[in-house]
């Protein structure tokens, strides 16, 4: 622990810390005599329902704090230091890494590499394991931390170690099976690569990482994101139609005989690969509860599903305006398929869909998240928008309005002269917006 203990950024109201005055600026120095090194050892010493705190005030003062509580009630504290401590970067150079493939001369934070366990806890990361001590594991299972989200892209140790470009990534894997004997839960991912680990290399990390099930819940699989600002890295080829067939049959077979054994189809296709293959997005029941859906796994079954929902209980009138929708390349289609049954209920309301091309990063990159001000402003000026203009905000840096090429909404707005609406990732939340609610 640092020598000034961990910094108080803010404290919620009538929370246990409001209570005790404890304010923004002060320190936690130690609970229950412990120190604190970061926020897992946080997380586990305030769930006992007896605890002693020892807080720094900035005048120097120390104050012993005595609290009784509920098992698991939090204090209200937040930390200046998210983590209560500094964030671990990455150290591979995977040969799909998205960073190394940005121009440069953009923000900052849009270049750092986090590869840290306790990102994967808080904020659902993927992490390689490529940066995890053996105390960090030992700590994992003492505090029974779940679930933890891996990048594991290959279960090939020679082959890991060539994709990620570090020669302890494949000796990483070893931590799967501690992490399993600890009975922690675990959630996995495979970035596919065309000519590198998919086919049969895909098929042995399948049946490798069945054999932790039930710990290891689930796999997706995702194809790779290729920009144009690729130059002195290795070539990736795109995945076309018929390959992404094939990628969806390897994974059919085995969801086939996991379910037979295990009751889950344990491995899930992205919804892009679907849309790849022209092949139609699976029942909402396919996704055994959308446990990796922010992964791409269910997305376009979930939002469709909440459309079809809230059209259902409406009856529709005759109102007449004219608005538009701009997305990407791949989920345009989808939309367009929902304004469509707008129009059945509301047959005068034109809501018209505009993909957009994503000459920024290149046009092999069709996920709406990675649209940038300029894209849309180039495509969409001298165009009839309507009333107002909707963009989904995935587009958007979280609890902002700025995008990736730090554009914000309103530059948006002033270029194109007219009103933005954003809107959630939930079909009501597009259904509301479409109707002008």
């Amino acid at each position: 622990m640092n020598k000034i203990g961990h910094e108080v950024k803010s404290v919620k109201q009538d929370s246990i810390a409001y209570e005790l005055e404890i304010e923004p600026g002060d320190c936690l120095l130690r609970i229950n005599g412990k120190e604190i090194k970061d926020v897992f050892d946080y997380q586990f010493l305030i769930n006992d329902e007896y605890l002693e705190v020892l807080v720094r005030k900035p005048n120097g003062e120390e104050w012993e704090l005595e609290i009784e509580k509920e098992y698991n009630e939090d204090l209200g504290i937040e930390f200046k230091e998210g983590l209560m401590d500094s964030y671990l970067s990455c150290r591979n150079k995977c040969v799909f890494c998205f960073i190394d493939q940005m121009p440069k001369g953009m923000r900052d934070t849009l270049y750092f590499k986090d590869d840290d366990s306790r990102l994967s806890f808080l904020q659902g990361n993927y992490i390689t394991l490529t940066n995890m001590k053996e105390e960090d594991i030992e700590r994992i299972i003492q505090y029974k931390l779940s679930p933890i989200n891996i990048s594991v892209h290959t279960t090939n140790k020679e082959l890991r170690v060539k994709m990620l470009n570090n020669r302890f990534a494949g000796d990483a894997l070893d931590k799967i099976k501690q992490l399993y004997d600890g009975q922690i839960e675990m959630n996995s991912q495979i970035v596919l690569c065309k000519g590198l680990n998919d086919g049969k290399e895909l098929e042995k990390s399948i049946k490798d990482l069945a054999k932790y099930l039930p710990y290891m819940q689930s796999l997706s699989v995702v194809p790779v994101g290729k920009t144009k600002y690729r130059e002195g890295l290795e070539d990736l080829t795109k995945f076309g139609e018929q390959d992404a067939k094939e990628v969806l049959d390897i994974i059919r077979k085995y969801q086939d005989i996991y379910l037979k054994e295990h009751g889950t189809r344990f491995v899930h296709a992205s919804d892009e690969w679907y849309i790849t293959a022209n092949l139609p997005i699976p029942e909402a029941s396919y996704y055994e509860g959308y446990g990796q859906i922010e992964n791409g796994v269910g997305m376009v079954r979930s939002l469709i599903d909440e459309v079809d929902e809230a059209l259902e209980n409406l009856e529709g009138d005759d109102q007449d305006y004219h608005i538009s929708l701009a997305t990407g390349l791949l989920a345009a289609p989808i939309i367009e398929e929902i304004m469509n049954k707008v129009n059945m209920k509301y047959p005068n309301i034109r809501g018209q869909v505009y993909p957009i091309k994503n000459e920024f990063f290149g046009e092999d990159i069709t996920v709406a998240g990675l649209l940038t001000g300029q894209d849309i402003i180039k495509q969409l000026k001298g165009k009839d928008l309507g009333e107002f203009l909707i963009l989904p905000d995935v587009l958007l840096r979280a609890d902002t309005d700025i995008l990736l090429d730090d554009m914000t909404v309103q530059d948006i707005e002033n270029a194109l002269q007219i009103p933005i609406r954003i809107v959630k990732s939930d079909g009501q939340s597009l259904i509301d917006t479409v109707l002008k609610k």
